[in-house]
């Protein structure tokens, strides 16, 4: 059993790298959780609409003594989760970081610190892992228990092994790939080390050291990328060569990945070496029992699609000041067309045509254009526009409407839409109402979204870039027309 912490748990807690990948999913568990979250960061603006109210933001540099003691002021336990892969010296970058923190973490009294660093081992480690390693010991030296987390790939929505893995299946039905896709590793999932991360906080004084933690399975890089291509319905061929250097295969990666070649060749680095878990340790300490590898990336599409939903468009493309059609802009993998009107209505009457759409009423513009696609649906064996919809002038989530789906419905304020029809990928279109405060009446957004399947959906979506702007600039324009007077902003 895991030993049961004998001292008070710690309650006020130092955040570093809040506005990273790990450190961002962590600070709303640790708000939700209780406790008194600080987090140090250079960039304040970027966390404002993060936390939740409870957690406070100070300015600081991290390579700054006096910043670094100012914010472990106080603290019981704190969160080591910056690296510098971004900075040409990195190695240096790091190691000035660690000293600094440790040193002033020891003046501060802090009792623990919890830290997350790079599964590995040997005697020829990658730079990058090396760094991360000597990182580790020198918190560990400071005299605080400290607990470093060592973890190989880790999986989830926006992580960047996950987003490189995924480019490379998305992007190349055909991959001429490195000796490195051989290499064995044990990827975790980032909710598995989510929860390592929030139970080393309770964690008793006697846990502490390095603490090795993976998935349960031990798989390829080649398997990784085979698996994702399965789940997406990709058929994807490997190749392995043995002629492309670390600097060549970042570079290539930096073509095809949105991974930039200086960040890519470290992580090309590491990739040359196993990245297994080589003790029960984590089991023995921990109540923590990670996910498969598989089941880890059908989480991180199912994640992933739970935020696509959650998504306001009328937040991420302000609908003030000129609203120029968005075509072609991108969200993660999601490709995007976005466009706003005014219209002098109230929002319920801005929605009752948008609640109208489809069956006799049509789309607004170009239905001549709606049932030539609904034509071109039917000979690729789908139903095209045959099914119209249940009522005239309502809807309800479920329902169709010729050839979508209702997703989502919020009467006066929102309707997403899935496509049902025969497409290389996802499709939506989703419309949002908003009261206008500024002039009076509503705001209408559009919002075409796409999940292309592989390079196939990309040509899709680009080749018909021009009819999507044509069709579906028309029908906001109709939908305006039809809520009331417009005014085009």
């Amino acid at each position: 059993m895991p030993p049961v912490s004998s001292s008070p748990p710690a309650r006020r807690v130092l955040l570093t790298g809040a506005t990273g990948y790990v450190g961002g999913r962590l600070l709303p568990l640790l708000e939700a959780g209780g406790y008194q979250v600080r987090c140090l960061t250079r960039h304040p603006d970027h966390l404002w609409e993060r936390v939740g109210g409870r957690a406070e933001i100070v300015r600081g540099d991290m390579l700054n003594p006096h910043d670094v003691r100012t914010a472990l002021q106080g603290m019981d336990a704190a969160y080591y989760l910056v690296h510098a892969m971004g900075a040409r010296a990195f190695e240096d970058e790091e190691q000035r970081a660690a000293t600094i923190f440790a040193e002033a973490a020891r003046d501060a009294g802090v009792g623990r610190i919890i830290y997350l660093g790079g599964l590995g081992g040997g005697s020829h480690l990658s730079a990058h892992l090396s760094s991360r390693q000597q990182v580790g010991e020198t918190l560990r030296r400071s005299g605080i228990p400290t607990i470093e987390f060592r973890a190989s790939i880790i999986l989830g929505s926006g992580s960047l092994s996950f987003e490189m893995i995924r480019a490379l299946v998305e992007r190349l039905p055909v991959m001429i790939a490195p000796r490195w896709v051989q290499q064995t590793a044990q990827p975790i999932g980032i909710e598995d080390v989510l929860a390592y991360l929030l139970e080393a906080l309770e964690a008793s004084p006697e846990v502490q050291g390095i603490v090795e933690i993976g998935g349960a399975d031990q798989v390829s890089y080649g398997w990784l990328l085979r698996e994702y291509a399965r789940q997406r319905g990709l058929t994807r061929f490997i190749i392995p060569v043995p002629v492309l250097t670390p600097r060549l295969s970042s570079l290539w990666l930096g073509l095809v990945t949105p991974v930039y070649a200086r960040v890519g060749r470290k992580l090309v680095d590491s990739l040359r070496h196993d990245t297994v878990v080589t003790n029960d340790r984590a089991r023995a300490l921990f109540t923590v029992r990670p996910h498969g590898t598989g089941d880890a990336i059908r989480r991180a599409l199912a994640n992933e699609d739970r935020e696509l939903a959650a998504t306001r468009w009328s937040d991420v493309f302000s609908s003030l000041g000129p609203s120029r059609p968005r075509l072609g802009a991108q969200y993660r993998q999601r490709l995007v067309d976005s466009r706003a009107i005014w219209v002098r209505s109230g929002p319920l009457d801005a929605f009752q045509p948008i609640e109208r759409i489809g069956g006799r009423v049509g789309w607004y513009f170009g239905n001549w254009l709606w049932r030539l696609r609904g034509l071109l649906d039917v000979i690729l064996g789908g139903t095209g526009l045959r099914r119209g919809r249940r009522d005239p002038n309502w809807l309800a989530p479920g329902d169709i409407v010729d050839c979508w789906r209702v997703e989502a419905l919020e009467r006066g304020q929102l309707l997403r839409l899935r496509a049902k029809m025969r497409l290389p990928g996802r499709a939506w279109l989703q419309f949002e109402v908003a009261p206008d405060a500024s002039r009076g009446g509503s705001s209408i957004r559009q919002t075409a979204i796409f999940d292309p399947r592989g390079i196939l959906g990309r040509v899709y979506w680009y080749a018909l870039a021009p009819i999507h702007h044509f069709v579906f600039a028309g029908m906001l324009r109709g939908i305006a027309r039809a809520a009331g007077r417009a005014e085009r902003t």
